[in-house]
């Protein structure tokens, strides 16, 4: 991890980062994050770039160098950009709908779900005419759309016979062949 760590990081327009002892704060145009980091981690802001240095060559200083080099990266790019994860529904009369912060999904159960979206998350679902159904996901915190994605994805796995169920948008899935008719 020690060569992800040693990478700088350049902060683009718009985005400010103020470092307090072991907290880092970063501040751009789609909101805020901090994230704690290690004591032994230092954290220097000088002339547009983020360097992240550690005090030893051990083995847990190097990988706390690249853990929290990667996570300051991605509140930067969180804050600068944002992230998004899109999903489609495939099977027969799979669905999508948003209500404030709730999505509801009907997913060929008995029962529709009911799954109460963060405040720092958005949800849309699409539904086009011949088209599977798309739910996407977006937000600032990397983790946590991921997080989010993952859960939603959980409420019906992809199988590996017919495809049917909840995957990511060009997501490759292995099929299985199935059984043949006895003669």
């Amino acid at each position: 991890m020690s060569r992800i760590g040693n990478a700088p990081i350049s902060l683009p327009e718009g985005v400010s980062v103020t470092v307090d002892k072991n907290l880092v704060s970063v501040k751009g145009p789609k909101g805020e994050l901090t994230q704690e980091i290690d004591p032994d981690i230092t954290c220097k802001v000088e002339d547009g770039v983020i360097s992240m240095e550690r005090p030893t060559e051990q083995k847990r200083h190097k990988s706390l160098h690249g853990l929290y080099r990667s996570l300051v990266s991605n509140m930067v790019v969180g804050v600068s950009d944002g992230y998004k994860r899109q999903m489609e529904l495939v099977g027969v009369g799979y669905k999508a709908a948003v209500q404030g912060n709730v999505l509801e999904l009907n997913l060929g159960y008995s029962h529709s779900i009911y799954f109460a979206v963060p405040e720092e998350i958005k949800v849309s679902a699409e539904t086009q005419k011949g088209k599977n159904p798309l739910v996407t996901i977006e937000g600032i915190d990397k983790q946590l759309v991921g997080q989010v994605s993952a859960k939603i994805k959980s409420f019906r796995k992809v199988e590996p016979y017919k495809g049917k169920g909840i995957r990511f948008v060009g997501e490759h899935i292995r099929r299985k062949a199935g059984k043949t008719a006895a003669k």
